[in-house]
C-alpha cells in the first residue's frame, strides 16, 4: 500500500489533504464526517477580529450600565452570527473537536490589525488546537502607508501570537504584496513555521439596476490553483516553513501538483462544498492511483520534484515562460 502520510508544523498527518476554512468546519457534525472521509487535519472556520472586537464592546457595556457611547458603537458591527460562531463557542468547538476526533485539528484567526491577538491565541492553545492558522486580512486603502509600513504591521501580528503560544504558527498570505518571498520571510523569521498561499479575495460586484455594492461568493476553480503552484514551486527552496497550498484544490491531480511543487499539503474547500464532504476520499483516490501508476512508495518522494530548484529549466516560473507563452499564441 502507498504510504500517503506527511508531516505538516510538526505534526504527523495520515495524508497532505486538508480540510481548510470554512462554512463545512464550523459545525462539529461535518468535522466527524470530514474524519470519515480520510482528511489527514481540519483547519477551523475562522474565529474573526471583529467578533472579538464586539466581544469586548458587550462585556464594557454590562460592566458599564449607562454610558451612552456603547450602545452606538455597538451598531457599528453585524451580530455575531453574521460572523461564525463567537468567540466563546469557537473554542468549545476546538473542546469537541479535539475529544472525538484523531486527527490534528488547526484553529483559524482573521485578522486585521494589530491587537490582543496574543490573549485569544493562548485561549485557542488552552483549548487545545494542535496548531493555529493566522489569516492577515486587510486590503490597504490610504495612499500614503507604505508597502513597508503593511509588511512591519503583518510581522508585528505574527511575533505577537508566535511568542505567545507554543503550538506551531501558520500564516495565510494574499498574493498581492509587492515581495512574497520577501514576506514569507519576514514572517518565517517572526516565528511562523507555516505558511499558506493563498488567500482568496471575495470581490464585491456593482449592480447597475439597484446602484448598489453588491458581495458575491465565487466557489474557487483548479485554474486558481496555477498562481500558487508558481509560489510555493519558488518559495519552498528557500525558506525553511512548510508550506500549504489552498485554493483551486478540485482534483487527486491537484493534490499531486501541489507536492510536486513542494507543498507539504493540499487545503481543500470549494471542491467539498459544490460536491460534498465525500468528495474528499475520490480525490484521495485519485492521489494514490497517481503514485502508484508512477510505482512510487510514498508521496514524499515527490514532493519539491518540480519546485524552482529542482526543474532543468527554472526561468519556466519567471518571465521567461511569460514571454514565450504570449509569444506562441
Amino acid at each position: 500500500m502507498t504510504d500517503l502520510s506527511t508531516t505538516y508544523l510538526g505534526l504527523k498527518l495520515k495524508n497532505p489533504l486538508v480540510a481548510s476554512a470554512s462554512p463545512l468546519t464550523k459545525q462539529f457534525d461535518n468535522i466527524k464526517r470530514l474524519e470519515e472521509a480520510g482528511v489527514g487535519a481540519i483547519v477551523l472556520h475562522s474565529l474573526f477580529e471583529e467578533e472579538l472586537i464586539a466581544e469586548s464592546i458587550r462585556l464594557h457595556e454590562h460592566l458599564e450600565e449607562g454610558a451612552e457611547s456603547f450602545p452606538e458603537a455597538l451598531t457599528y458591527f453585524p451580530e455575531l452570527p453574521q460572523y461564525g460562531i463567537g468567540p466563546e463557542s469557537y473554542l468549545k468547538l476546538i473542546e469537541a473537536a479535539k475529544g472525538s476526533t484523531s486527527m490534528p485539528i488547526i484553529a483559524s484567526l482573521n485578522a486585521a490589525s494589530p491587537g490582543k491577538w496574543a490573549d485569544y491565541a493562548r485561549r485557542i492553545e488552552e483549548s487545545g488546537a494542535d496548531a493555529l492558522e493566522l489569516n492577515v486580512y486587510t486590503i490597504p486603502t490610504d495612499p500614503l502607508v507604505t508597502s513597508s509600513q503593511v509588511e512591519e504591521e503583518l510581522s508585528e501580528i505574527v511575533k505577537d501570537v508566535c511568542e505567545a503560544v507554543e503550538i506551531p504558527v501558520a500564516v495565510k498570505l494574499s498574493p498581492f504584496y509587492s515581495s512574497i518571498p520577501c514576506v514569507a520571510k519576514t514572517v518565517t523569521e517572526a516565528g511562523a513555521e507555516g505558511i499558506t498561499i493563498f488567500n482568496r479575495f471575495y470581490q464585491p460586484d456593482l449592480d447597475i439596476k439597484t446602484m448598489d455594492v453588491v458581495p458575491r461568493l465565487e466557489l474557487s476553480t483548479s485554474q486558481e490553483l496555477l498562481l500558487r503552484l508558481r509560489w510555493a514551486a519558488i518559495i519552498s527552496p528557500r525558506i525553511k516553513a512548510d508550506i500549504a497550498i489552498t485554493g483551486g484544490v478540485h482534483k487527486g491531480e491537484d493534490i499531486a501538483k501541489c507536492i510536486l511543487a513542494g507543498a507539504k499539503v493540499a487545503m481543500v474547500a470549494s471542491a467539498l462544498l459544490k460536491n460534498g464532504i465525500s468528495h474528499a476520499s475520490i480525490m484521495l483516490e485519485e492521489f494514490r492511483r497517481f503514485l502508484e501508476e508512477k510505482r512510487l512508495k510514498s508521496a514524499e518522494e515527490i514532493r519539491g520534484h518540480l519546485s524552482q530548484r529542482a526543474v532543468a529549466n527554472p526561468k519556466a516560473f519567471e518571465r521567461a515562460n511569460y514571454v514565450k507563452l504570449i509569444s506562441s499564441y
